[in-house]
């Protein structure tokens, strides 16, 4: 069951402590609060998830421009653009807040659009300066390059978005019918002129899966153990986020001093499923104990080893909240988002009894579902051992056409074909399909960059294939859907790749979602195979020469120095060390 935004009777819950009520066609919650300030949020049912890969960011333009003509003020206010809304936040004085609310309401129906360029500068740089985090990688594996995955990737839009596209945006998303209002005071301001245009309702897009198989995992970066899971949404989810967190704090910190932070956090994703996230940091010499600490912590809850004072403890947590003065105004928002993303509304009082009734066997059947649905982030070797199956690295097929070979690897290959193009590579396929293609950037020296829905990625450089010519560079653009395609700026010459000399065995590099031509910056297999051989003789001879002398002290009826022993024994096992680690060398440069 969902709530509707203009149905009163889906309304009841609120009755009390949240009133409700219509500001020009806009559905409005409001309550009293604390002192004189008043706070107002106006939600907008549209996000990222809303977007496409060639026109991610066109959310967040559109906010930015909303919010430009209200200038340099005390006021607090910010704008947010979150996966599956959008909020306008702003804390002052009643008449400071009406006048804000109706400035950015003015300026959603006229946006400034002389200051589209600049805003899409601004918004470059802001991604630049903010930094993806260690958790940024796992949308795009788990969705792929389309609705929640696109919080993984840049704003593409910021580089080809016309002021149409725009203009469109806001006047079919930023409607009366897709907004909810909320405003911490016993009564509605005068003055409101909210005045937006009509339209409908966005339900929120449905989740795609790039997924065969869970629980799965990936390689990330060093340092960080990260797990997400999709889970349906309920008191019982929440409890065993918490639940989780705990846990994690008291294994890997507590007890086995591995990790600094552990915790875990629970968010709605849409009105029927919710996001849980769990991470961990670690030191590199300790990645493979917090792993595996992980790993063991929750297989301990998902085989129902839950005691009744972790459940205690954690829903005790999560009571606190009803214990805070001014409980409306404190859960205003979340109401407000609720009815917004059409989950149904309860009572506070009907949220305590859904958290008192969980039970140790709800919480085992949520750790169950976790673990069911787990997307596991790794540094290092994988989870194989634990049940975890590696995300596909590699395309299931390959497209057919012309073969053009890279000028640095022969044993990877650029296939231009009609109906997508392939990299290949010694270990697999990567392909992107131009009926599931999500973008492609052009770049006027002829390179083009094109990403799947799937979220596998090829970079055509011209510079780098045998054959790429103008002729099937044009061939490609006619075959790719226009509304995919996103321009990009000339590149300075010593940005254009050049190829690197040719050795006698070339290395590919490892294709994967999102990588590009592969097959560069590796060095050749050959060298570390010749010093594998020269290691091994070293040891042999070594080893031989060390028998020798001391077999020539015993016939000599002399007792061999145990220094000299023990030295001869410390340098033929570092010749072995030696030997082993550059042979693993030599097999990763094979690739």
């Amino acid at each position: 069951m969902t709530t509707d935004l203009h149905d009163p009777s889906g309304l009841t819950a609120l009755d009390g402590p949240i009133s409700h009520t219509t500001v020009q066609g806009v559905p409005t919650l409001y309550t009293a609060g604390a002192g004189n300030e008043v706070s107002a949020g106006l939600f907008f049912r549209v996000g990222r998830a809303d977007e496409t890969l060639a026109t991610a960011g066109i959310t967040h333009l559109v906010e930015h421009l909303a919010l430009h003509r209200l200038g340099l003020s005390d006021l607090h206010h910010n704008g947010t653009t979150a996966n599956t809304y959008t909020l306008f936040h702003v804390t002052g004085s009643e008449a400071e807040v009406v006048a804000h609310l109706n400035s950015v309401c003015a300026g959603l129906r006229d946006l400034p659009m002389d200051r589209l360029e600049t805003e899409k500068e601004i918004l470059r740089t802001e991604a630049a300066s903010r930094g993806g985090g260690p958790h940024s990688p796992l949308a795009l594996w788990r969705y792929g390059a389309q609705g929640h995955g696109l919080s993984s990737y840049d704003e593409l839009g910021t580089w080809g978005l016309t002021a149409d596209q725009v203009r469109n945006w806001a006047e079919t998303r930023f409607t009366r019918d897709n907004a909810v209002l909320w405003i911490t005071g016993d009564h509605v301001p005068e003055g409101l002129d909210l005045g937006l245009p009509a339209g409908t309702r966005s339900p929120v897009p449905a989740a795609t899966s790039a997924l065969p198989v869970t629980p799965a995992y990936i390689h990330g970066d060093d340092g960080h153990v990260v797990l997400t899971s999709v889970l349906p949404r309920s008191a019982a989810a929440a409890v065993f986020a918490e639940v989780l967190g705990r846990a994690l704090f008291h294994d890997l910190r507590q007890e086995g001093g591995y990790s600094y932070a552990a915790e875990a956090d629970y968010s709605p994703r849409d009105a029927a499923s919710a996001t849980l996230t769990a991470h961990a940091d670690a030191l590199p010499h300790k990645q493979d104990a917090v792993v595996g600490g992980f790993v063991d912590t929750l297989a301990r809850l998902r085989a129902g080893r839950i005691e009744q004072s972790e459940l205690d403890s954690a829903r005790g947590r999560l009571l606190k909240v009803y214990d805070t003065p001014d409980l409306g105004a404190a859960v205003l928002p979340s109401y407000a988002l609720n009815l917004l993303l059409g989950h149904p509304l309860l009572s506070p009082e009907q949220h305590r009894a859904e958290l008192d009734a969980v039970t140790v066997a709800d919480l085992h059947e949520v750790a169950r579902r976790t673990w069911d649905s787990a997307l596991l982030q790794v540094p290092g070797r994988g989870v194989d051992w634990a049940g975890f199956t590696l995300a596909p690295q590699f395309s299931p097929a390959a497209v057919t056409g012309t073969r053009h070979p890279s000028l640095e690897d022969d044993r990877v290959a650029l296939v231009i074909g009609a109906e997508g193009v392939t990299l290949e590579t010694p270990k697999g396929p990567v392909t992107v399909r131009y009926d599931a293609c999500a973008a492609m950037t052009v770049r006027p020296d002829g390179a083009r960059a094109l990403t799947g829905l799937d979220g596998f990625a090829v970079t055509v450089e011209p510079t780098l294939f045998a054959g790429v010519t103008a002729e099937r560079v044009a061939a490609l653009d006619a075959a790719v859907p226009a509304a995919c395609v996103v321009p990009m700026p000339a590149r300075a010459p010593e940005e254009i790749p050049r190829p690197r000399e040719r050795t006698p065995e070339p290395a590919a590099g490892r294709s994967r979602a999102g990588g590009g031509t592969g097959g560069r910056g590796r060095t050749g297999g050959w060298g570390w195979a010749a010093l594998v051989v020269l290691l091994a003789v070293l040891a042999v001879a070594w080893a031989a020469l060390g028998v020798y002398l001391i077999v020539d002290r015993i016939d000599e009826g002399r007792v061999p120095p145990i220094g000299g022993t023990l030295g001869i024994i410390a340098l033929e096992l570092a010749l072995l060390r030696w030997t082993g680690t550059a042979n693993t060398r030599r097999k990763q440069a094979r690739g």
